[in-house]
């Protein structure tokens, strides 16, 4: 058969990622890995991720859901919320910078002041042990016990119980042994990517198997060689000059991979739009999350949000809660939107469905 075209790719991208609405459990489970951004505008990243794939999913319902979920927050290749069976693959977690004795002792009395109580809050535990202030990633000052606890639970040795106004508090967390089976369990992880992130560039899949240093740190000397092995076993096909990868036992070129008459604002961290240079190779437009770029040198909007009609990214919106209602700022690459009707009821469609997901009126 002939290799797909990058018509068949962009088609097959949009239609198995995003699937028709289902629970939020089974959603999680499909998804394996929902990446988190505290940024609200309009609302946080994992929540309009889910929004697209979560039957009348609305903002916050994650938040809320989560202490009955079978998930727990954890850094995969990005931080976000991860199946409970991805969890346990990645850990125990050793980390790469070591810890002193004193730091241990620290850990070990923290551990046990969390097992004692069941769940507590950073602030319980600043005030308990009077750990101080130190400095922080961005160069400011954070309360030394909000670090230790960061570093506790990306070691595994605690968990995140639930949120409370945004706030993580932390529970114990159960022990878990190693894997009999190392290289076996990279290749799972390899796998949950790849089945994310589908139909991937070679650029792209190499990129996502080097960020698996964050989820497993104490493999990062094997990723090249499960690389390998993920390019020796993955489908593939070259496709203008690169070699696209895919999940076994699907065919990119298959007519069940239709894509609806829809309209959709996607998150900057969406599975369909998060690889950049995919995102180039198949809608032939550079797309880049400009919030952290100084205003004036913004092209689309401070958290601009790419624009799908059918299996097309025409544009982006910049959506904002203004004095409580809906407000949409919609902008299109080649200077005007569609002409059909079907497109302007598809894009009411999804502002309206937006509103909905937001609690607040159309503006």
């Amino acid at each position: 058969m002939p290799p797909p075209t990058i018509s068949d790719l962009r088609r097959y991208a949009v239609a198995r990622s995003l699937f028709a609405p289902v629970s939020l459990p089974r959603a999680l489970e499909r998804l394996g890995f929902v990446q988190a951004d505290p940024i609200r505008s309009p609302a946080r990243a994992q929540d309009l991720t889910l929004r697209q794939r979560v039957k009348g999913y609305r903002a916050g319902d994650l938040e809320r859901a989560y202490p009955r979920l079978a998930v727990e927050e954890d850094f995969f290749v990005n931080y976000g919320f991860v199946t409970r069976g991805l969890h346990q693959r990645m850990h125990p977690r050793t980390a790469r910078h070591e810890w002193t004795a004193e730091r241990w002792a620290q850990a070990q009395a923290v551990q046990q002041f969390v097992q004692e109580r069941g769940e507590v809050h950073p602030r319980e535990v600043d005030a308990h042990f009077a750990h101080g202030h130190t400095t922080n990633g961005f160069g400011g000052q954070s309360k030394a016990s909000t670090q230790l606890l960061d570093a506790m639970h990306y070691r595994g040795l605690l968990r995140v119980a639930r949120r409370e106004k945004g706030v993580r508090l932390y529970a114990a967390q159960t022990p878990m042994a190693a894997p009999d089976d190392v290289p076996s369990t990279l290749d799972a992880l390899v796998d949950v990517l790849v089945d994310k992130y589908a139909p991937l560039p070679y650029p792209g899949l190499r990129q996502l198997v080097a960020m698996l240093k964050h989820a497993v740190p104490q493999w990062q000397s094997q990723l090249r060689v499960a690389l390998q092995r993920a390019l020796q076993r993955l489908p593939q096909a070259p496709v203008e000059g690169v070699s696209w990868y895919w999940p076994a036992g699907e065919d990119p070129c298959s007519r069940r991979w239709s894509v609806p008459e829809r309209a959709r604002l996607l998150a900057p961290f969406d599975p369909v739009v998060w690889d950049r240079d995919r995102f180039e190779r198949l809608w032939g437009w550079a797309y880049r999350l400009e919030a952290y770029t100084p205003p004036a040198q913004r092209v689309r909007g401070y958290y601009a949000m790419p624009l799908l009609w059918r299996d097309q990214v025409i544009g982006w919106g910049n959506v904002s809660n203004t004095d409580g209602r809906l407000c949409a700022d919609i902008g299109y690459v080649s200077g005007q939107p569609p002409q059909e009707a079907t497109f302007r009821v598809a894009l009411a469609a999804e502002l309206e469905s937006m509103a909905e997901f937001l609690g607040v009126p159309l503006g």
